[in-house]
């Protein structure tokens, strides 16, 4: 396993499941907390973090990320978490990556759509410029708050329209809250020309999945476990290609795979379906997207030529334009021909 995590570490990657505030490191996650100490909940030395960080459940999980939501206050905030999220992504050879964004959330706490918007936007330029890589926003909206969120979601979307926009999502909690009723605000969406990215099936059962594909035209799938369960999705799923967004630390941390080794990805694979290999909130779940190759190579017992096909499904599977595809390909092909 060495030489392939030393392969893995020097691999050109695509993220396509990866938040926002999730990504923020241990270092960034205290010193935002010390910057509000005594208003927050949240260790301000990075050694706590990791206790901190020890999820009960999926609801343990939200509880806990809404937090550190809490800890971004001001436009400078957005910035510096915005930008360290790249600095580290570049640092894992992540060439391109589809950022989960929650505007909500920080536009409910205070900031103003147009202030948050212009923060992510000048991060996002400075990033290409500082580490190489090119960061675009799918705008989610947070399950839990219901249809307001979801209109203030659209609402910000279509207003301010940054130009790193590219698609539209939903996440937070599946139990209770129903893919269905969110049909217009994906329909208003998608019409803007933005992608259906929903997250589903991550933990509840494949009827969810079922909703996100009939209801909200996903054209890829956050998380979509649960279509092991289901021999007509998985036939459906692969006959269309529609991918998944596969993140395996997270989906045993937030309790949603009892074990690593139960996880369904090999019949995922088997299926024949378009799987790719994310990282979610990868601080709090004590991992990286390159751990998370490392897993799947395990789980599927890959080599090099096995973990750079799965680095080639992320781009097929990404919003990328077709030369800008055709190039990161071509940069893991020739990563591969280096251990050929």
């Amino acid at each position: 396993m060495t030489d392939l995590s030393t392969f893995i570490a020097g691999l050109p990657k695509v993220e396509l499941h990866v938040h926002h505030v999730g990504s923020a490191s241990p270092r960034i996650v205290a010193e935002l907390a010390a910057r509000h100490e005594g208003r927050s909940p949240v260790p301000a030395d990075p050694a706590a973090l990791a206790d901190y960080f020890a999820f009960r459940d999926f609801t343990h999980f939200v509880e806990v990320y809404l937090s550190v939501v809490d800890l971004i206050r001001d436009q400078e905030d957005v910035w510096l978490l915005t930008h360290e999220v790249a600095r580290e992504l570049a640092r894992q050879q992540v060439r391109y990556a589809e950022l989960t964004i929650t505007p909500y959330s920080h536009v409910n706490r205070g900031i103003p759509a147009p202030a948050f918007c212009e923060a992510i936007e000048d991060a996002r330029k400075r990033a290409a410029a500082d580490f190489g890589i090119e960061l675009r926003w799918c705008f989610d909206i947070p399950g839990e708050a219901g249809l307001p969120a979801a209109e203030e979601t659209l609402r910000i979307s279509l207003d301010e329209r940054p130009d790193g926009l590219i698609s539209f999502g939903l996440g937070g909690p599946e139990v209770g809250v129903s893919r269905p009723q969110f049909k217009p605000y994906f329909d208003q969406a998608r019409a803007a020309g933005l992608r259906s990215v929903p997250h589903a099936g991550e933990t509840t059962g494949p009827q969810t999945v079922w909703d996100a594909l009939r209801d909200l035209a996903a054209e890829r799938i956050g998380h979509g476990i649960a279509a092991a369960e289901d021999p007509k999705l998985l036939e459906f799923l692969a006959e269309r290609q529609i991918a998944l967004e596969v993140c395996p630390t997270s989906n045993v941390r937030t309790r949603a795979v009892p074990r690593i080794e139960e996880h369904p990805l090999p019949r995922l694979v088997e299926a024949g379906l378009l799987v790719t290999i994310n990282s979610d909130d990868p601080p709090m779940f004590g991992t990286t997207l390159n751990d998370e190759y490392a897993v799947a190579a395990r789980l599927l017992g890959l080599g090099p030529q096995g973990v750079a096909a799965l680095a080639r499904n992320a781009v097929v599977a990404s919003f990328l334009d077709p030369a800008s595809k055709q190039r990161i390909a071509g940069e893991i092909d020739a990563h591969l021909a280096t251990v050929s």
